[in-house]
């Protein structure tokens, strides 16, 4: 990962522009901070997604340099990206001092396997995937950690349980659940069928049509003999 990002300085223009710009290999870019006025730049995006593709991620500090200026600190502070090819077509860097509170937002990390999944077949519902800090530049957090290896069905994990650096203060509500075990989903039975009556063998239907028959017969005797 580039500890600093070499940027141009560029002058602003429309589609037309930014669509050479990167055709040559490089994306348009906008660095600003508190009191400062927005400079806009170009940088390689391979650099930018190296830093996004980093354990850190967004997270991540470096140093941007514009026309092999004095570096200053950054984070990546918005992106964009081709909606059709998914390519990084446009960044924002916000420059921070290292002496400033910063409010940001971290990803949880499940640690551990719950005995309610392990044991008793439960399912894990991670309910809250990320969750928001504040806290100095250098003591930005990885990730979350949250570790559910007691928990067993129906138990869950709210923010306020979640223990932390006492150098970072989470923002995030403390009621919000993080994650929670459920029972696991029962397979309800198939309905079971009436059973369908048998249909009376071929052979007895005949019999009884020969029978109708005979009967039907001996009346036309009688009636016969009758008008004699």
């Amino acid at each position: 990962m580039p500890s600093i990002i070499e940027a141009q300085q560029r002058n602003p223009g429309g589609k037309n522009v930014n669509r050479r710009l990167r055709q040559a290999g490089e994306i348009p870019a906008v660095v600003y901070g508190p009191g400062k006025q927005a400079r806009p730049v170009s940088v390689n995006p391979g650099a930018v997604k190296e830093i996004l593709f980093s354990e850190s991620g967004r997270n991540t500090i470096f140093s941007v340099s514009v026309d092999g200026g004095e570096p200053v600190n950054a984070m990546i502070k918005d992106y964009q990206l081709d909606p059709v090819r998914g390519k990084l077509i446009h960044t924002d860097f916000l420059e921070i001092a290292m002496d400033r509170l910063l409010e940001l937002t971290v990803n949880v990390e499940i640690v551990g396997e719950a005995e309610g999944v392990k044991v008793d077949g439960g399912i894990m519902d991670i309910v809250t995937r990320s969750i928001q800090v504040q806290c100095l530049p250098s003591d930005i957090p990885e990730s979350i950690k949250v570790d559910v290896n007691s928990l067993k069905i129906n138990d869950y994990i709210r923010v306020k349980n979640i223990s932390v650096d006492p150098k970072v203060k989470i923002l995030t509500d403390s009621e919000i659940v993080v994650v929670t075990i459920v029972p696991p989903i029962k397979e309800e039975a198939p309905p079971v069928e009436a059973p369908v009556a048998a249909a009376e063998p071929e052979v007895i239907k005949k019999g009884k049509v020969a029978e109708e028959g005979e009967e039907e017969a001996e009346k036309g005797k009688s009636s016969k003999a009758e008008t004699k």
